[in-house]
């Protein structure tokens, strides 16, 4: 279990690395966008990315 958690997380490092490597201006501009959300926006942001991940987790499992 301890070893799939761990790919798992090199995974989302790997993903979470592709824009900023490709993309580094317009990656830098959506943090700048999102750091000017508010709280309720950043909060309905990430509940949407954990239901499409354990959406996509459950669909490939």
């Amino acid at each position: 279990m301890w070893e799939e958690l761990g790919r798992a997380f090199c995974l989302m490092l790997v993903f979470e690395g592709i824009l900023p490597f490709l993309y580094p201006n317009r990656w830098r501009a959506l943090v700048a966008a999102l750091a000017t959300g508010t709280d309720r926006e950043l909060r309905v942001t990430g509940l949407v990315s954990m239901l499409v991940g354990t959406g996509l987790l459950f669909v490939f499992t």
